[in-house]
């Protein structure tokens, strides 16, 4: 067992040995450039296409439609944006978007921008459990909606969405579908035909691969744009020398992930389902928060009655190491913009912690943290 246990996988993951090994000599032995013709060259475009199709197999979608980024958050811009500079190539008079109040920052921030651009943007409400009503979509859906943005499973608090209604509902209206699964894929099958979407955002370092690198799926046909200029890598979608280390090191992840599911999934849930367990029944009036179901195998949010989930954490410091929400915000003091749009009261905001399990979790590992945690509360509400 090693100290401080990691309980916080969904910000991100350790690189796997085997992708690791795979990366090692692109950066120390192979170094051609994809678009030059000869021999370097042609072995870093044979070692690129290859990791498109061990994605493109992890997702179920053709090899041409992933479009390799620098990261999700990138990739979900190029969705975005992307999309809006298509339409306005086209001429098409859509500009209304879609999204949820439950949103990254990467999906959030752009939709402001396309607003302060002149779309209107609609911000669909989320229920107690963090999920979107398929009916509140379809009182929003007009003519002109171009893009619906709805993420596949919540960072926070793991909620999975209804994506398979919410696209199917979208798509019949002629309206374009996005989903961010930076947070889903590769610790879910995901498979972007029976989901039914059109964009989808992969984030490599959320399961075992390297970071400063993402893919964006594109269905063949779907109107995208650049966001970048340059020259025509990766489609035409996104310019600049591939990055061929780190492109061979998503798809040795993707290919990882694709051989482990569905057994890692049952893993990280038995895991997590064992922590929620023994830490209800050391700590009365212990909170869940998110969808009791419909959530991510390794994602547990709850809320410890009484006490600060930040001080919490920092009285097991040294224990273990998680977070009481997003990393790309966890310094914020403000309360989640997510538990807030799910309704919680400020003393269950407080007291919130996100506990998300790996692959390598152990039981003596669920073990030790539920006690140091239940021991810490205790301390901690008496005070």
């Amino acid at each position: 067992m090693n100290f401080p246990i990691y309980l916080d996988y969904n910000a991100t993951t350790p690189v796997a040995p085997e992708v690791a090994a795979v990366i090692r000599p692109w950066l120390e032995q192979h170094f051609g450039n994809p678009s030059s013709s000869h021999v370097y060259g042609q072995q870093a475009r044979q070692a690129v296409a290859q990791a498109r199709n061990h994605v493109a197999a992890l997702i179920g979608s053709d090899d041409a439609e992933i479009v390799f980024t620098g990261g999700a958050t990138e990739a979900n811009n190029l969705a975005l944006l992307g999309v809006a500079r298509a339409y306005h190539a086209l001429g098409d008079k859509k500009r209304h978007l879609v999204i949820s109040a439950i949103e990254h920052p990467a999906v959030m921030q752009p939709a402001l921008h396309l607003r302060e651009l002149g779309w209107e943007v609609t911000v669909l409400p989320v229920d107690s459990a963090g999920r979107v009503a398929v009916k509140d979509l379809a009182a929003v859906l007009r003519p002109d909606t171009a893009l619906v943005s709805v993420m596949h499973a919540n960072n926070e608090v793991g909620t999975l969405q209804p994506l398979t209604e919410i696209a199917a509902l979208a798509r019949a209206n002629g309206t374009l579908v996005h989903t961010d699964a930076a947070q889903s894929a590769g610790k879910l099958s995901v498979n972007v035909d029976a989901l039914g979407i059109d964009l989808l955002t992969l984030a490599f370092h959320k399961f075992y691969g390297p970071k400063g690198i993402g893919a964006l799926y594109v269905r063949r046909g779907t109107p995208l744009k650049p966001i970048l200029f340059g020259a025509d890598q990766e489609h035409g979608q996104r310019p600049g020398t591939e990055n061929v280390a780190l492109i061979v090191g998503a798809g040795e992840t993707a290919r990882l992930a694709r051989e482990r599911l569905p057994g890692a999934t049952q893993h990280l849930a038995s895991v997590r389902d064992e922590l929620h367990r023994r830490l209800a029944g050391a700590v009365p009036g212990l909170m869940l928060n998110g969808h009791p179901d419909h959530r991510l195998p390794n994602t547990l949010h709850v809320s410890f009655p009484g006490v600060s989930g930040r001080e919490l954490l920092a009285a097991v410091a040294d224990e273990i190491a998680a977070s009481v929400g997003s990393a790309c915000h966890s310094e914020a003091d403000a309360v989640s913009g997510v538990l807030a749009a799910m309704g919680c009261n400020a003393a269950r905001a407080r007291g919130a912690v996100r506990l998300s399990v790996g692959l390598a979790t152990s039981e003596q590992d669920v073990i030790h943290a539920s006690s140091a945690l239940a021991d810490a509360w205790k301390k901690l509400s008496i005070r």
